[in-house]
């Protein structure tokens, strides 16, 4: 019976010690109030380049396997690929999309992307969205979800509409031109 009265002081005297500590903190962060929420569209082409001397997109990790059906499967690619208004690559350029795909796809040709695409150029100059999801890369036309971004584009969420204008499927070259709709 002792040990059981001992046991409940000691229980009663840590939960006051651990609530005492807690009157102090107070926040001078104001509520968030929720703005208006504005829809922005963006169209422009992205470069993925892994060929050349020069690449904007490169192999950091392979499997180490050869028993697998796919043989990219597995492939880790870190980019700094060029955004531009047009598909040709001396069209004006407007940013960046800095990230990595993944080849997740064992018996499909699909990506998995994270990708932030930096804008320099105009009235979203500085800002960004992000980009994370699967990108079946066979297929022409294609959606990715926009989960984020910063600037103008803060908390941003959308999707993005994605046609390959050209690939190479032997050098993995590839001009992707981009539709975005951004909700922020």
């Amino acid at each position: 019976m002792e040990k059981s009265l001992t046991l409940a002081w000691i229980l009663v005297l840590c939960t006051a010690m651990a609530v005492a500590p807690c009157r102090g903190y107070y926040s001078d962060a104001k509520p968030y109030v929720p703005v208006p929420k504005k829809v922005t569209h963006l169209h422009f082409f992205m470069h993925d380049t892994i060929s050349g001397k020069h690449p904007s997109a490169v192999v950091v990790a392979h499997p180490n396997i050869t028993t697998a059906s796919n043989d990219t499967f597995g492939f880790v690619v870190v980019i700094d690929d060029p955004l531009t208004v047009g598909p040709d690559v001396n069209s004006k350029l407007i940013g960046n999309a800095q990230g990595l795909w993944v080849s997740t796809g064992r018996d499909v040709a699909c990506l998995t992307v994270y990708i932030d695409f930096g804008f320099m150029e105009g009235e979203f100059n500085g800002s960004s969205i992000s980009v994370f999801s699967r990108n079946t890369i066979e297929e022409t036309e294609r959606e990715l979800a926009v989960v984020g971004g910063r600037g103008k584009f803060r908390m941003a969420q959308g999707y993005a509409h994605l046609k390959t204008y050209y690939a190479n499927f032997t050098t993995g070259d590839a001009i992707v031109e981009y539709k975005v709709t951004v909700i922020h």
